[in-house]
C-alpha cells in the first residue's frame, strides 16, 4: 500500500478548512439558476463537482454541514467511518471501504443538510476517499460547526461533537 504522503503529492492535495487534504477534479461548466434551486440556495450553482480528500493519522474531517446531497467514494487506504447527526437528531456510522463482509461500502451519502464529519478507522492509517456534491459545491454553502452551539442542540452528542470540533 503506497503511504499517504504520495497520494498528497501525485494529486496535488492541499489543507482543507475542515482537516485532512483535498483538491477539486470536477466542476461542471453547466450551472442551475437560483429559481430551479430550493429556496436554501442563495444563488446559481454548478450542476455538480467532486473532489479528492485524504484523511491520515489521527486527522478528523470536522462537523460541518453544505445545503446538498454529498456520496462519498472509496479509493485506497484503510476505511473510513462517516459519522452524520441527521436532521431530527438520530447519529448513523456510516464505513466507507473495501470490505462489504465488515459493514463496509465503497459509496456512502450524506443527505443535504446533515451535520457530518469523518476519522479513519485504524489509528494512524489513512484513507482516500472522493467526495460528489449535486448541486455542486460552494463555500457559501459550508457550514463548520461550533462546538458549543451543536451540544446545545444535541446535548447527547456531546462526546462525539466534542471529539469532532475545535474547541472555539
Amino acid at each position: 500500500m503506497k503511504p499517504a504522503n504520495y497520494w498528497i503529492e501525485s494529486l496535488h492535495l492541499m489543507p482543507h478548512p475542515e482537516g485532512g487534504y483535498f483538491s477539486e477534479t470536477y466542476r461542471s461548466v453547466e450551472s442551475i439558476t437560483q429559481n430551479g434551486l430550493p429556496d436554501r440556495f442563495p444563488g446559481p450553482r454548478s450542476i455538480s463537482t467532486a473532489i479528492y480528500f485524504l484523511l491520515e493519522k489521527n486527522q478528523f474531517s470536522a462537523l460541518h454541514r453544505i445545503r446538498s446531497d454529498e456520496i462519498w467514494h472509496f479509493y485506497a487506504g484503510d476505511s473510513l467511518q462517516v459519522h452524520i447527526i441527521e436532521l431530527n437528531g438520530d447519529y448513523t456510522l456510516k464505513r466507507l471501504g473495501k470490505d462489504p463482509g465488515n459493514g463496509e461500502s465503497f459509496q456512502v451519502t450524506v443527505s443535504a443538510g446533515c451535520w457530518f464529519g469523518a476519522t479513519v478507522a485504524v489509528p494512524g492509517a489513512y484513507a482516500l476517499v472522493g467526495c460528489t456534491v449535486a448541486p455542486g459545491f460552494d463555500f457559501a454553502d459550508f457550514e463548520l460547526a461550533n462546538r458549543q452551539n451543536l451540544i446545545q442542540t444535541f446535548p447527547f452528542h456531546k462526546d462525539l461533537i466534542e471529539s469532532l470540533t475545535s474547541p472555539s
